[in-house]
């Protein structure tokens, strides 16, 4: 059998120019090993936490005092402590060196485009950071945004940051119902938000959606408001203008001393059994591990240019924004990538010279589909990385890419979530890239794939997990007495081992394929959504009586597909599949509305009761059904098997 060839792989010199090769180099002097080779500094990395994570630190310039401790041993993951007596403020790494270089570069679909210098985010970071101090928000408060991607909403990160507050957010076109089944059970004291935002050529005034989820949430004292689609005037009560809203007067920055472990974020579990979890993230860990992704995976250097197309409600937010932190430039695109047509982010990266691009697999799926060609219209003259994430890219992802964008790059598709705020594997600049084929597990984490019996395997596709802790882990999740449901989210199928809920395989370069989700989330166009969200809203149609919602592998996506069932009398006409979508979009978002939407007879529950999607989704996937002893209706599965509404 041939081998394959790889699609890239990088030059002797480039190779020893990287910053990986620059770490590896510190690791062998400081610890007299060989680690010639990736495989060996990742095996010294999972093997010697303490010296891996503490070498890290220093390299990637992490700045505060790390304390006398490292690594601290315990049987249960959970109990394992990264630098317990340290004491930072991340917002020092991520401002470090506050001078005329770029910072944050704003492009607005609309055309607007926005640049602050690191002394100029710096200056605005203060001045909101002193008006929140004014509010009486402190140490351990909840602050949020309902923002657009905004440099307003990186300065209020921070400005949270800087004040041992914690920061989460949402973005603009989240339904009501989302944001505060989200915001509504971390009781936030304050609210930032933007009166407008634009998508697909469309401006949409959000002053009423934000009015909305302010009164609902009786915990939020007050709602700040910028202007960009509107201009923020004559408010509603209770929100302010944000001009007015700052301290301009305070000049120096007090960054509150932290803990490694103490919060910083708080992301959302998918929703797919209730509301969505909340997940809580320290500011030490969450930076420490992606300084290492940056830095050593994607070879982010000082004075690089960040293009990643994400919004707020995204990990990938902050995944960028930390870029920060390696004194790169981030670039921020808010509105539709593809609107006026596909050449909008290609369009920027020529213009600021962009270094890194990141885009989603369905992005590049959908570039492939229109024969976009960007290496005939432009010119890309410092793009070095491109970045996938979201789903699996497929094999010809891969190839389009070199093909048909930039021959010469380190293409990184990374496979991660916000469960960890970063990525179990990704790239490598300093190995081949081979086709459909993420290069290799992340510097710090024991990745394998498993079977069910918990073997690891290869070649073979399994269930992707991490066999150590490591420091971005969840801190805990809010309202979980004893992590209970943090075992269990994670922990149940292999005892003190982290179950991401990929299908994987482990190739022979150890590297990873990703096949999509083992458990019910819902994945289209790489974005992350909970069954319950739409349920909730199906529940207020009075002529569904049942449902099922599942993903369906279609066209190198996944793709929405709801079953319901309705009374006798009432056929699925165009009235009512209307009335369904219009419902999801209004009030969970236009990602929640079913691609298909199809009349079943019956719809299958397992013995207690609930709704039996893994099932169903097998069924519909053409997979093997993994078991139906569990179900009190067997037979209704019959009902999806090769339906012919799924076939177009």
């Amino acid at each position: 059998m041939t081998k394959p060839e790889p699609l890239w792989q990088p030059e002797p010199a480039e190779r020893e120019q990287t910053l990986l090769a620059g770490f590896q180099k510190r690791a062998r002097e400081e610890t007299g090993l060989a680690l010639d080779s990736y495989k060996e500094l990742h095996r010294w990395s999972i093997n010697a936490p303490g010296e891996f994570w503490s070498l890290a630190w220093d390299f990637c310039g992490l700045r505060g005092s790390k304390g006398d401790t490292a690594y601290v041993a315990a049987p249960d993951p959970l109990e394992i402590q990264f630098f317990p007596n340290a004491q930072l403020n991340v917002v020092d790494s991520f401002l470090k060196n506050p001078d005329d270089r770029d910072a944050v570069v704003f492009h607005g679909e609309d055309g607007h485009r926005l640049v602050w210098s690191r002394a100029r985010l710096k200056q605005e970071v203060t001045a909101i950071a002193a008006a929140l101090r004014a509010e009486g928000i402190s140490k351990g408060d909840h602050v949020v945004g309902y923002v657009p991607n905004m440099p307003q909403t990186v300065a209020a990160m921070l400005a949270t940051a800087a004040i041992g507050a914690i920061w989460s957010s949402c973005a603009p076109e989240s339904g009501p119902d989302v944001v505060v089944d989200r915001f509504g059970q971390i009781a936030p004291k304050i609210m930032f938000a933007a009166d407008g935002y634009f998508f697909n050529g469309k401006q949409f005034n959000t002053r009423h959606t934000i009015a909305e989820v302010a009164a609902r949430i009786p915990s939020i004292r007050k709602t700040i408001v910028w202007g960009y689609a509107q201009a923020a005037e004559n408010l509603p009560q209770g929100m302010v203008n944000y001009n007015s809203f700052l301290k301009n007067d305070v000049t120096e920055l007090q960054c509150e001393p932290m803990g490694f472990r103490d919060p910083l974020y708080i992301m959302f579990s998918s929703g797919t059994t209730g509301k969505p979890k909340c997940i809580e993230h320290s500011g030490g860990g969450t930076l420490l591990r992606l300084l290492t992704e940056h830095q050593l995976h994607s070879d982010i250097r000082a004075g690089d240019r960040i293009l990643y197309y994400t919004t707020c409600n995204w990990m990938m937010w902050n995944w960028l924004i930390a870029a920060l932190a390696s004194e790169a430039t981030i670039i921020l695109f808010d509105g539709s990538p593809m609107y006026p047509n596909i050449s909008r982010l290609f369009d920027i990266v020529d213009t600021e010279k962009a270094t890194h691009l990141g885009v989603s697999a369905k992005f590049i799926d959908a570039s492939l589909k229109r024969a976009n060609q960007p290496v005939k219209t432009h010119a890309l003259p410092k793009l070095r990385v491109v970045l996938s994430t979201g789903s699996p890219l497929s094999p010809d992802g891969f190839e389009h890419v070199y093909s048909d964008w930039k021959s010469d790059v380190q293409l990184a598709s990374i496979c991660g979530g916000t469960d960890i705020l970063g990525a179990f594997v990704g790239g490598c600049p300093t190995r081949p890239v081979y086709r459909g084929e993420i290069q290799c597990a992340t510097l710090g984490l024991d990745i394998a794939t498993l079977n069910e019996e918990g073997q690891q395997i290869t070649h073979t596709a399994g269930e992707l997990v991490c066999r150590n802790a490591h420091p971005s882990m969840p801190t805990r999740f809010l309202n979980d007495p004893n992590h209970t449901r943090y075992k269990a989210s994670y922990f149940e199928t292999y005892p003190n081992i982290w179950r991401q809920g990929d299908f994987t395989i482990q190739t022979e370069h150890d590297g990873f394929v990703v096949l999509g989700r083992s458990d019910a989330t819902l994945n289209p166009g790489g974005v992350r959504i909970g069954t319950a969200e739409i349920y909730r809203q199906l529940d207020k149609i009075e002529h569904v009586l049942d449902a099922v919602v599942v993903g369906q592998s279609f066209d190198n996506d996944v793709r929405v597909v709801l079953f319901v069932t309705t009374p006798e009398h009432v056929e699925l006409d165009d009235t009512l599949i209307m009335q369904i979508k219009s419902q999801i979009r209004k009030n969970a978002s236009p990602r929640h509305v079913p691609a298909k939407i199809i009349k079943v007879a019956e719809i299958p529950h397992t013995k207690s009761g609930k709704v039996a999607e893994l099932a169903v989704r097998d069924i519909v996937n053409g997979q093997p059904l993994r078991n139906s002893s569990g179900l009190a209706n067997p037979q209704s599965l019959k009902l999806f098997e090769n339906h012919p509404d799924l076939a177009h």
